[in-house]
């Protein structure tokens, strides 16, 4: 029998990039072949970033389709780049599997697309092959996108995403409460993106129909997305990083594993590592208020300032201060983020609340559209004080091993994913 051969497509995100090549580590431990998919620029960015230290094995080939941008154009631009998604990449997709199934051993047997690709759902589905979606965030958001016509009808949004007021809502009772102003589509950008990405999330809820199974890098209660219209949400993670020596990251910079050494060199539970994502853009002043801020702590603290940060006047500030506080705070460019997290030395985390980092904790304020050097120290000190924030990350904690170990739900539900995707050749 020949072996299943899956394609993956993520959305050209870091966030969304990392959960799919995990899931495509532990499909190919159980004798899967991928065909790994990232638009041009993407590829271009993870290739370098590899140089020579990974081992790219046979069962996982990266391959890549333009996105239909050129190349000086703004990829932060989310509007502009989901109409471009949208546009040029499923002829080209369709392109990509047809060639690959010239082979008659090496067919696509199933597609695994990120759940905020809607088209290439369609695209699996038009061509008769097996459609999985899976969904890098949160099963919260998840849930809300699936209730955005809800939120429209009850008049909650307008049309176009807008709030009608300002106020906290709760989908429910299994879920926490949701600020009507913080819903994601009213927060990336202007009124022009929120509306494209209102409709880039109307045609996904539409596209998620066709998928078969609809999956959460996540672990969550399954009462809280019982209302949804979607296929069964069987959550499979979070996903484990494999010790392989092929194990491929997907990472868009290069990690600088000397802060694991340092790290090594500090007090258990001392140590708070600041990291905002491939996404997050800082002013000169607001970076400033972060450094001074850490520094004010009395803390050791490791720092990951991307390389598309550390420039200008922010080089420069950054020279001065790294010297000012050397040896009890370090600067990296790129992190090895599980490693860092799972580090002994670790006490806490200072994030963006991205997709690939952890949703608990404190909230820093933001005063006159600056997050004050006050508010950090302060926020810091109470996190580290306060042994309830201990107590229900432990907790979280606990939850999450239970799920992924064996007999836990998510390594059920996993077992049962393989399962069937074996059973699709």
């Amino acid at each position: 029998m020949s072996k299943p051969h899956i394609l993956v497509i993520p959305y050209p995100a870091q966030g969304h990039v990392i959960p799919l090549m995990e899931l495509s580590n532990e499909l190919v431990k159980h004798g899967i072949k991928v065909t790994f998919v990232n638009t041009d620029f993407t590829h271009k960015r993870i290739m370098k970033a590899l140089q020579e230290k990974c081992v790219v094995g046979n069962e996982i080939q990266l391959v890549s389709i333009p996105d239909g941008l050129q190349d000086g154009d703004d990829r932060n631009d989310l509007g502009k780049l989901t109409e471009a998604l949208f546009e040029v990449m499923p002829k080209k997709l369709e392109m990509l599997i047809e060639e690959i199934n010239k082979s008659l051993s090496n067919k696509i047997t199933c597609i695994v697309a990120d759940g905020n690709l809607g088209w290439a759902l369609e695209v699996s589905k038009k061509m008769g092959i097996r459609t999985v979606a899976f969904w890098p965030a949160s099963a919260s958001l998840l849930i809300l996108f699936f209730s955005l016509q809800k939120l429209i009808d009850d008049g909650t949004i307008d049309s176009d995403g807008t709030p009608a007021k300002d106020t906290t809502i709760q989908l429910s009772p299994m879920m926490p409460a949701m600020r009507t102003t913080e819903f994601t589509w009213a927060c990336i950008g202007d009124m022009k993106t929120t509306k494209i990405m209102i409709e880039a999330v109307k045609k996904n809820n539409e596209a998620l129909k066709v998928a078969e199974w609809v999956i959460c890098n996540s672990t969550y209660n399954h009462e809280a997305a019982a209302f949804t219209f979607a296929p069964e949400i069987l959550p499979i993670g979070p996903l484990q990083a494999s010790n392989h020596i092929e194990y491929l990251a997907g990472n868009f910079w290069s990690e600088d594993s000397t802060c694991l050494n340092w790290l090594d060199q500090q007090p258990p539970h001392s140590v708070i590592y600041v990291a905002f994502g491939s996404f997050t853009i800082f002013d000169h002043k607001q970076l400033q208020e972060l450094a001074h801020g850490l520094e004010h702590s009395n803390k050791p603290f490791l720092w990951v300032v991307r390389s598309d940060i550390n420039n200008g006047k922010n080089e420069i500030f950054l020279k001065e201060f790294e010297e000012r506080v050397s040896p009890n705070g370090k600067v990296v460019q790129w992190a090895p983020q599980k490693k860092v997290l799972g580090h002994p030395s670790i006490a806490c985390f200072l994030s963006h609340c991205g997709w690939n980092s952890t949703m608990e904790g404190l909230r820093l304020d933001r005063n006159s559209g600056i997050i004050t050097r006050e508010d950090i120290t302060y926020k810091i000190k109470q996190l580290l004080h306060d042994e309830e924030f201990q107590i229900r990350a432990l907790k979280l904690k606990e939850s999450a091993i239970n799920s992924v170990k064996e007999g836990g739900s998510s390594n059920k539900n996993f077992k049962n994913f393989i399962d069937w995707i074996k059973a699709c050749v």
